[in-house]
């Protein structure tokens, strides 16, 4: 019995990554989009990136964040957000250590989040039209 319970809990916990994952990314990516564009813009030029990629940032965050509660290309997104942290990472949090203020600690979590969508994909309970084992069908096991 003990495992069973846990492997009928997947689809859930797959859910629960999914809307973590993506109201998260709807929140950062809302206030770029919505009202300090200008800002995220010079920010991303501050450290030595293209500044379009500020356009790339705040799109997938807010878009992809969107997508992801929903199931909508769980995978692809996942790709884009792991992406995203990396850089963040990287270019960010680095020189802060793990746990130290500004850290990369949060961006890891979010990062790990997305590799696991990356690779189970968005579960039972989504739209998923970009492919990952979410939507309407049924697997071979049903």
């Amino acid at each position: 019995m003990g495992v069973d319970v846990f492997k009928k809990l997947q689809p859930f916990a797959l859910l629960l990554m999914r809307l973590s994952l993506g109201a998260i990314m709807i929140a950062h990516g809302y206030k770029k989009v919505f009202g300090g564009f200008h800002g995220h813009h010079e920010f991303v030029a501050s450290l030595g990136l293209p500044g379009w990629m500020a356009y790339l940032s705040a799109g997938t965050e807010f878009f992809g964040g969107i997508a992801i509660v929903l199931g909508l290309f769980t995978q692809f997104f996942s790709l884009a957000f792991l992406i995203e942290m990396l850089i963040v990472i990287w270019k960010v949090h680095w020189k802060n250590g793990l746990t130290g203020q500004g850290g990369f600690e949060f961006p890891m979590a979010l990062a790990t989040i997305a590799l696991a969508l990356l690779c189970f994909g968005s579960g039972p309970w989504g739209l998923s039209f970009g492919g990952g084992s979410g939507g309407w069908r049924k697997s071979k096991g049903s």
